[in-house]
């Protein structure tokens, strides 16, 4: 397949946690992916630092400027992350607060994947927030694959004909979106 036709898309699991779902989810994502979409794991939100808008700069942390560089290279993302008290997991939100002022998020088509049926309030604050950033949201992309804490695992979810079948139709309407959206340079 021809380098330049494929779809790069950072998965991102907004929890730390080694057993977590949403981490089998994003691990499922990227061996389920379509031949013209690359899924690549982003490793690494428990390095960024807190934010502070003082230390908003072009010369931010080496953490900051990797996982902005992750999101600027990719065509689109997918997130999924844990509902904590009704919000989004904090180690995610904090690399959000990172990137609303260097923009790489404008216009990039994001999937936001829930793990749980019952985590509803965090999955509106995601893409509240996203929306506010002004990432395109991709409503058919996003979706819930109840594993409700039942899936810690990738396997788990890839040997399921019905988990994998609803992931691999978000992520190819994410490839689409992304495609639509390369299309309209």
């Amino acid at each position: 397949m021809d380098r330049a036709a494929v779809i790069r898309v950072v998965a991102i699991s907004g929890s730390l946690r080694a057993g977590s779902s949403n981490s089998a989810l994003v691990a499922a994502a990227a061996r389920l992916a379509p031949g013209d979409t690359d899924v690549s794991i982003y490793r690494g939100l428990e390095t960024i630092p807190p934010f502070n808008p003082d230390l908003d700069t072009d010369e931010a942390s080496a953490a900051v400027s990797a996982f902005r560089a992750a999101l600027e290279a990719s065509d689109a993302v997918l997130i999924s992350s844990p509902e904590y008290a009704h919000g989004v997991s904090g180690v995610l939100k904090n690399a959000l607060d990172w990137i609303v002022s260097s923009g790489e998020l404008i216009d990039k088509p994001v999937a936001v994947i829930n793990a749980s049926s019952r985590a509803t309030h965090a999955h509106a604050a995601l893409v509240e927030t996203l929306k506010t950033m002004s990432a395109r949201v991709i409503e058919d992309a996003s979706i819930t694959v109840p594993l409700n804490g039942a899936a810690s695992e990738a396997d788990s979810v890839v040997n399921d004909a019905r988990l994998s079948a609803s992931l691999k139709s978000a992520l190819a309407v994410l490839t689409k979106s992304a495609r639509a959206g390369q299309c309209g340079r």
